[in-house]
């Protein structure tokens, strides 16, 4: 029986853009995706998710990418990403609250810089609703590593076989079926056939 949902946070509870950043400090289009592929597909953006570099160490690589010109508005880009770059998905909302008046535990397994620790309650206007979050940052290892899902388990004392994972990515999803947690690939977004796999999940749980 499934007693838990877990969510992703980016692109399932929030959109999340790296472009949205480097567009309001960069006004020439070219420029601004110089720096959104610098700085955000870069490899030191998965070390940031990782938790194991700090943001200036990943400026140290990122700057000698870009043209000296560009160098203000993408350390003003790293700076301020977290403000610009996420927004709720805010038709996920009434959803969060319907599982949770159905008595599901509710919680966020997310690939996501230590910074997200101090300002993910804009992101997610309905964070009071989760029982617990976990960042890939505070405990080094991101999904889909193993890892990253058992500590979850251990820490809030969850068991694989009753949670249901909802994440944007296949990989992700793979990595959680490994350990025996069922799930959902929510990569298109549409969250009426979102809707319509966990109503299905609900009435196998009451059947």
């Amino acid at each position: 029986m499934i007693k838990n949902i877990v969510f992703d946070m980016g692109k399932v509870l929030t959109d999340y853009d790296g472009s949205w950043v480097c567009r309001h400090y960069v006004k020439d289009e070219a420029d601004a995706a110089r720096i959104q592929s610098a700085l955000f597909t870069s490899p030191e953006w998965v070390l940031l998710d990782m938790g194991v570099i700090t943001d200036g160490e990943a400026m140290e690589k990122v700057l000698p990418r870009l043209p000296h010109r560009l160098h203000e508005a993408a350390q003003l880009c790293m700076r301020d990403w977290h403000i610009y770059n996420l927004a709720p998905v805010r038709e996920m909302e009434p959803l969060v609250w319907e599982l949770k008046e159905k008595g599901f535990g509710l919680y966020v397994c997310s690939n996501a810089a230590i910074r997200l620790l101090d300002c993910f309650r804009e992101a997610i206007p309905t964070h009071a609703l989760f029982d617990g979050m976990i960042f890939s940052a505070e405990i080094q290892y991101i999904k889909p590593q193993k890892e990253i899902y058992l500590e979850m388990f251990r820490r809030f004392h969850l068991k694989a076989e009753e949670c249901f994972f909802i994440d944007d990515l296949p990989m992700n999803i793979a990595g959680a079926a490994r350990l025996g947690m069922k799930g959902y690939c929510h990569r298109d977004g549409d969250i009426k056939k979102l809707r319509k796999v966990l109503d299905e999940m609900y009435r196998e749980n009451a059947g």
